[in-house]
């Protein structure tokens, strides 16, 4: 006699959908973590670990995604973002003053300049990266 269990175990379709799921949401979570952490310490950037918390709590999370779309601080940006790829004015203002601020401080304590010189020019990239993006329209920053 033939006898189905309705307890019997996932598929092993259903079981890496999970996975993957559950992976999305642990680098949501690390990203929100180490934007959060950036809003204190000048060093770590906040925008891009929101931007990529964002992204992949939309794949792992839409309960989280739906959270930080309607945060009072980090809403508006994702959803400029999302929208136009625009970014704040005073958000561009806030990021080139923190990389400039980092990079005299890697001039002061590096051990090698070439070093600091490289970093550096990381930064310049970024922050003429980032002046080019377009401002929000519908809001003024």
């Amino acid at each position: 006699m033939l006898q189905v269990s309705y307890l019997s175990e996932p598929s092993p379709k259903l079981a890496s959908k999970r996975l993957g799921r559950a992976l999305w949401l642990g680098l949501a979570a690390i990203s929100l973590v180490l934007g959060v952490i950036g809003i204190v310490l000048p060093v770590l950037p906040t925008t891009p670990f929101i931007l990529l918390a964002a992204f992949a709590a939309a794949r792992g999370s839409q309960r989280l995604h739906d959270w930080m779309h309607s945060h009072p601080r980090f809403g508006r940006m994702l959803q400029d973002w999302e929208r136009d790829g625009a970014v704040g004015r005073r958000a561009k203002y806030f990021a080139s003053i923190t990389m400039l601020g980092s990079a005299v401080g890697l001039f002061v304590f590096s051990p090698r300049w070439w070093i600091a010189a490289i970093v550096a020019a990381v930064m310049l990239v970024v922050a003429i990266w980032l002046w080019r993006r377009p401002e929000p329209e519908s809001r003024s920053r």
